[in-house]
């Protein structure tokens, strides 16, 4: 086990006072000791030879915590003992991988991961560092994590200090919703944790494609993308404005991908998932990132909270984007789903067993939206429409298995913007 003294010096996060940390072996001592899980951390400090042949620079302390001792394979935590917030920053020095919760230098409050930080995918240790005060006079711990093997699958972390000068100042002091260049009127996914200008592709802060919109008991759900990691999630009485949730659920593993679907209330349980026939569960159909597996999470407690389907993948069939709803006419349910270059139509009893109905809709583009509008004038005269995700959309008729298109394909609008959207289901 590591000591605390090990890891926490000059201004210890334990007293705050500006002490020099001494060099001490992995045992406890009077600060307490650090949990260990998994062997990602067992092989204790780096040594200074160590720090040359892995190449790790920029220590201060010669202390440094690492998960890249026996390379990029194991996995785990380690958890410091309890402490008292009494300083406005948490400064330390970090590198390693950039996998948000997965390679990465935890604060925990309550139980809760308030703060976290990564590494930049560089051995090179770099001054980060997190504000506190939200949280003066709170018992928290620090937990670094390693969750990932393979490419940059480690943390490197050195000189963890509690202290009200940082050496580098977080990015943002600013409230949330308030930052000076964040979009007032549209809506923009917040960071829960990490501290991050320009967030990309798997970061919080980032937003892509819409998912799974439903209205159910009176509030609009939206669900978006953060590159398949999760499932972004914010509510809405009214459709202006909105209260973002914490993701409503993520990818099985790193990179084991959450991509696009869409959302359905089974109002009849025909898929059984809820033991009590006043709740429905909302189910919401997504894609593994190897574009064969097709899964579900589902909620029985109108969305806030989330359980992955324990039988996940439900059928395997190539690619991603379904597009499930109840097609009253035959009494079940309808997933019309891209792949090949073309949309294909299946069905099912019970949201859990699908047939493919073998009626592609050749040249399709990924994303797909179906629904049914009547005819302006003829409101007893309906009428399918087909939305692909680049935009183009066509009308025609539909038997429950089989799409005919009738007419040719229209664009919804112009310019490189309008992609992948999705009508509100259950409306």
């Amino acid at each position: 086990m590591y000591s605390a003294a090990l890891w926490l010096s000059a201004a210890s996060v334990l007293f705050g006072a500006p002490q020099s940390r001494p060099d001490l072996p992995l045992g406890t001592n009077e600060h307490g000791a650090w949990t260990m899980s998994g062997d990602a951390f067992r092989s204790g400090r780096v040594s200074e030879d160590l720090l040359v042949r892995l190449e790790i620079t920029g220590t201060r302390d010669n202390a440094v915590i690492s998960s890249e001792i026996e390379g990029d394979r194991p996995q785990g935590t380690a958890t410091s003992p309890s402490f008292r917030i009494e300083r406005d920053y948490v400064s330390f020095l970090i590198g390693g991988g950039d996998y948000e919760r997965y390679t990465c230098l935890n604060l925990i409050v309550d139980g809760k991961v308030v703060r976290s930080a990564t590494g930049r995918r560089s051995d090179h240790l770099t001054p980060q560092s997190w504000h506190l005060r939200p949280w003066r006079g709170k018992q928290a711990q620090i937990q670094v994590v390693d969750n990932a093997s393979g490419d940059w699958g480690h943390i490197n972390v050195d000189r963890i200090v509690q202290t009200d000068r940082p050496e580098s100042p977080p990015v943002t002091s600013w409230p949330l919703y308030e930052e000076p260049f964040r979009p007032q009127f549209h809506f923009t996914a917040r960071q829960w944790t990490m501290d991050r200008l320009e967030p990309k592709e798997h970061q919080e802060g980032w937003i892509n494609d819409l998912n799974g919109l439903i209205y159910y008991e009176g509030e609009w759900h939206l669900f978006a993308q953060r590159w398949a990691s999760c499932w972004l999630h914010a509510v809405s009485r009214d459709l202006i404005h909105w209260t973002e949730l914490q993701p409503a659920f993520w990818e099985e593993s790193l990179l084991s991908g959450v991509q696009s679907g869409t959302c359905v209330v089974d109002y009849a349980n025909t898929s059984g998932l809820s033991k009590d026939p006043k709740t429905p569960p909302i189910v919401a159909f997504w894609s593994r990132f190897d574009n064969r597996s097709q899964c579900l999470s589902y909620s029985l407690d109108k969305g806030r909270t989330w359980k992955r389907y324990e039988g996940n993948p439900i059928f395997e069939k190539a690619e991603r984007d379904p597009k499930v709803f109840w097609y009253e006419p035959g009494k079940h349910w309808t997933m019309m789903m891209y792949g090949d270059g073309a949309y294909h139509v299946l069905t099912s009893p019970d949201l859990l067993h699908w047939k493919d109905e073998k009626n592609p809709i050749p040249n399709s583009f990924e994303c797909p939206d179906f629904f049914e509008l009547p005819l302006d004038g003829e409101p007893a005269l309906k009428k399918w429409v087909l939305i692909q995700g680049n935009g183009n959309y066509s009308i025609g008729s539909f038997d429950g298995k089989r799409f005919n298109e009738e007419t040719e394909r229209f664009a919804c609008d112009l310019g490189p913007n309008f992609y992948a959207t999705q009508s509100w289901h259950n409306t």
